[in-house]
């Protein structure tokens, strides 16, 4: 299953996962989006339009998954939103505040908590959850609270989810990317704020390396796992930011 599909890292790595055969269950807010990504994968992917905030909506998602496919073996735990990226902290309102962390963290736990459930009960018993950190994940970028404090905050959900699952075969692992280019990260392209206070363009990577290393997660056995992954594009600021 990958969250977050419709678009960018998600559509990227579905295609590298139909290339290693797997079977896909794609989620995210809209059906079309869903559908251009199926199509894309030349599978007969099964398309669950999602709100992941929602627990129902999640409930129902793997609900579908399981009738379709009987089990769950991977969750890619990948949708996510920069809403208030820019905006200093003493100016981001609540509601924006709360949507992100409703999105980037409430959202990945019910799906990682609805992935656990049946991976846990489901014969043979295991399976992998792949939760998409960032390079926010360790350094901050000038206002970016919101989404800062949640991919902090996966790093914590994975690590838990890592623990927890050490008694059923299930694995958690994070993947934090660096400037994939995707719709999301194109203002790289034209100038970002530095630490420093001036503007710069950043150089991005094809966000295909990213869903190559998440395809590699994947494929490993349970009894192995890639705890962290860190991949961005070589020349951006991350090593001695700010």
């Amino acid at each position: 299953m990958v969250t977050g599909a419709g678009s960018g890292i998600g559509r990227s790595v579905a295609l590298a996962l139909a290339e290693d055969g797997w079977e896909l269950a794609l989620a995210g807010r809209r059906a079309r989006p869903l559908e251009e990504t199926a199509a894309l994968t030349g599978t007969d992917a099964l398309c669950v339009p999602t709100d992941v905030t929602a627990p129902e909506a999640v409930t129902a998602l793997f609900a579908a998954v399981r009738d379709r496919f009987g089990r769950v073996d991977l969750l890619f735990n990948n949708a996510g939103t920069f809403a208030g990226g820019g905006t200093p902290v003493e100016d981001l309102d609540y509601e924006t505040w709360r949507a992100v962390v409703d999105v980037n963290l409430t959202g990945a736990f019910l799906c990682a908590q609805a992935a656990y459930r049946h991976m846990k009960e489901q014969s043979p018993r295991g399976g992998r959850i792949i939760n998409n950190g960032s390079i926010s994940a360790h350094v901050p970028r000038p206002h970016s609270v919101a989404y800062t404090a949640t991919k902090h905050a996966m790093t914590g959900l994975t690590k838990s989810l890592s623990l927890d699952g050490r008694p059923y075969r299930i694995a958690c692992g994070q993947i934090d990317i660096g400037n994939a280019a995707t719709d999301m990260t194109r203002r790289m392209e034209t100038g970002i704020l530095q630490a420093n206070g001036e503007t710069a363009v950043e150089p991005v990577m094809d966000a295909a390396d990213v869903a190559r290393t998440v395809a590699h997660m994947a494929a490993l056995p349970l009894e192995a796992n890639v705890q962290f992954a860190t991949v961005m594009a070589t020349a951006m600021p991350y090593i001695g930011r700010g």
